[in-house]
């Protein structure tokens, strides 16, 4: 018969179970989260608005469930990383203690697993939760399920209540904007449709008809004319060396579903001194320097002669 394996070699390797299966569920549910977040838009756009707003609760509750399943699988990191905690210390006869105290660093990570693991489905998290009850013993386990010493973030997402309507309605605003659906803007919409109407009456009476009445009477411009007319334009945006600056946006959560960026001082500084230098600096291209405006209005007028 082979040996029984230590107890903290058998959570490690179901801590490492738990994590890869946290993972393959968090994939699944949002992959199922964006197919929910299209037929929300196509209910928008049906005009089928309560019945947007009662299905889109299902998808809070999965995104909920998404966030509780990232928390859990960085407390089970946690503890993967910091598992020389979990062995006992050597007795004086050579023993070693069944059960040991519970280490500051580990105790939040523990009891929140102690806490949330029988409120999921995760299988290899219901094994993590039974090799930390019979490591660190009932009452730590008692306590935790009372929820003394548990995450408030664990706590709150596992708190079954109605979404607020807040919540409903940035939910709804925020998949409208992403598909291009329109949501609460009926009035707004009316109230633009009405204004413009007189106006533009007016400017069909006054300006319209003599734009109408110079087109056919236009000629083909000089070559004065041409070289005025490219002075006059402006370059594309993306013209010349681009900032080497990338900063990804914060994913949306629950707790705030469109995130805003926000740099710090000094990075902001430097990305508001990267963007004002980009007009006046001068990169030599593959071809030598590059031509200004003038000289390129010149090149052209030599051609067309």
């Amino acid at each position: 018969m082979a040996p029984v394996a230590p107890l903290v070699t058998r959570l490690k390797v179901q801590l490492k179970l738990s994590i890869s299966r946290l993972r393959m569920v968090q994939q699944k549910d949002t992959a199922k989260a964006k197919q929910q977040r299209r037929e929300m838009a196509h209910l928008l756009e049906a005009n089928k608005v309560q019945s947007a707003r009662i299905r889109v609760e299902n998808i809070i509750r999965s995104d909920i469930t998404t966030e509780l399943h990232e928390i859990l699988e960085l407390y089970c990191e946690l503890l993967l990383a910091r598992s020389q905690l979990l062995d006992p210390p050597v007795l004086p006869g050579g023993g070693a203690p069944t059960q040991i105290p519970l280490d500051p660093a580990l105790e939040e990570a523990v009891r929140s697993i102690i806490y949330a693991a029988p409120r999921t489905d995760i299988k290899e998290l219901h094994a993590v939760r039974a090799l930390l009850v019979e490591k660190f013993g009932k009452d730590v386990a008692l306590a935790s399920l009372e929820g003394e010493g548990v995450a408030e973030k664990v706590i709150k997402k596992l708190r079954v209540e109605t979404p607020k309507e807040e919540l409903v309605d940035a939910y709804l605003t925020e998949i409208a904007r992403f598909y291009g659906v329109p949501f609460g803007e009926e009035e707004t919409l009316d109230e633009d449709d009405d204004e413009p109407s007189g106006g533009v009456a007016e400017e069909a009476d006054g300006e319209i008809e003599p734009a109408l009445e110079a087109e056919p009477g236009k000629a083909k411009l000089s070559k004065e004319d041409e070289e005025e007319e490219l002075v006059k334009a402006t370059p594309p945006k993306k013209f010349g060396p681009q900032s080497p600056l990338r900063v990804v946006p914060p994913s949306p959560s629950t707790d705030n579903v469109a995130p805003k960026l926000k740099l710090p001082g000094s990075a902001a500084a430097k990305l508001n001194k990267t963007e004002i230098k980009k007009p006046t600096k001068k990169d030599d291209g593959p071809g030598g320097k590059i031509p200004d405006v003038d000289e390129l209005a010149k090149r052209f007028a030599q051609l067309k002669r």
